[in-house]
């Protein structure tokens, strides 16, 4: 089979032929566009005629109002379900990341190093630090806290003194 070339002429006016239908097609778009932008106009805001009494005025007023809270709530709704499905979006391109296994945490090599070389390795070998932790540290003398002598006595002395009327008779009289 021999397939004929076609030669670069006849391609141009092929190529001129489709972007000239494409053109009238992209205007006729555009046109019809712009009439389904009139008849939604017309229909959706028909044209305002002012009334002449107060009473009238005030009604029209109402039903303006009325139809503002009808468009605010489709708003509202529009724009929460917007939100519901960006989140719903970004949900599903974590998962499909997840999926593709693309960001795996690298397994972290055990590293034996003293505190001196990785301060010097962190800070560069201009500065010279050791690690002497028990220099830095407070001197603290232990004090030895006196213990009161007379709390400290035989524990069946108070048994014996409190047995009268089972301790009560004492607790009052220390009490008073």
């Amino acid at each position: 089979m021999s397939e004929k070339k076609m030669t670069s002429s006849r391609r141009h006016q092929l190529k001129s032929l489709i972007l000239a239908i494409a053109k009238d097609l992209m205007e006729a778009e555009v046109k019809q566009t712009q009439q389904d932008r009139m008849s939604y106009m017309e229909e959706k805001c028909p044209a305002l005629s002012l009334p002449s009494s107060m009473q009238e005025l005030q009604d029209l007023c109402k039903q303006l109002h009325q139809k503002v809270d009808v468009v605010d709530e489709e708003r509202y709704d529009l724009a929460s379900k917007v939100a519901k499905s960006d989140k719903e979006i970004e949900d599903l391109k974590i998962k499909v990341q997840d999926l593709k296994g693309k960001f795996k945490k690298p397994v972290l090599k055990k590293v034996r190093m003293s505190a001196d070389a990785m301060l010097q390795a962190l800070l560069g070998s201009k500065h010279k630090v050791s690690m002497d932790l028990r220099a830095n540290l407070k001197q603290v003398k232990k004090e030895v806290k006196e213990e009161n002598k007379e709390a400290v006595g035989d524990w069946r002395k108070k048994i014996d003194e409190q047995a009268d009327m089972g301790g009560r008779k004492k607790m009052f009289e220390s009490e008073a």
